[in-house]
């Protein structure tokens, strides 16, 4: 196992289903892809907070229309403090950029799993 694959495995406690079908092409391309995960999300001085990057991704997946990404990174944005206004300022900048209809299709299952967590 490449360092950048034990790495993530300890950080995150698992590793990303990506690098899993990575390592089992090749162990250097896990480990490469494994070292690309580990870069994205790295806290940099002055960087994005990881609250920040949540955001992001959690508004480019809303945006995408992929309920099943938006839903669990709402997991990890209540694991970084997100508020609610925060959320739901990201999901109207996703229906902004994605369309009404993306917004229509995501946000009963992002508000149903925003309300079981606590949001």
């Amino acid at each position: 196992m490449g360092k950048n694959i034990q790495a993530i495995k300890e950080v995150k406690g698992f590793l990303p289903r990506s690098v899993v079908y990575a390592e089992k092409i090749s162990e250097d391309f896990g480990d490469g892809l494994a070292g690309f995960y580990k870069a994205v999300w790295a806290e940099r001085e002055g960087g994005l907070s990881m609250k920040q990057k949540h955001l992001m991704v959690f508004a480019i997946a809303c945006s995408n229309n992929n309920t099943e990404s938006a839903v669990k990174i709402l997991e990890r944005l209540q694991k970084f403090g997100a508020t609610r206004a925060e959320i739901s300022d990201t999901m109207m900048m996703a229906a902004w950029t994605g369309g009404i209809q993306n917004f229509t299709d995501f946000s009963a299952a992002a508000l149903k799993e925003m309300e079981r967590l606590g949001f």
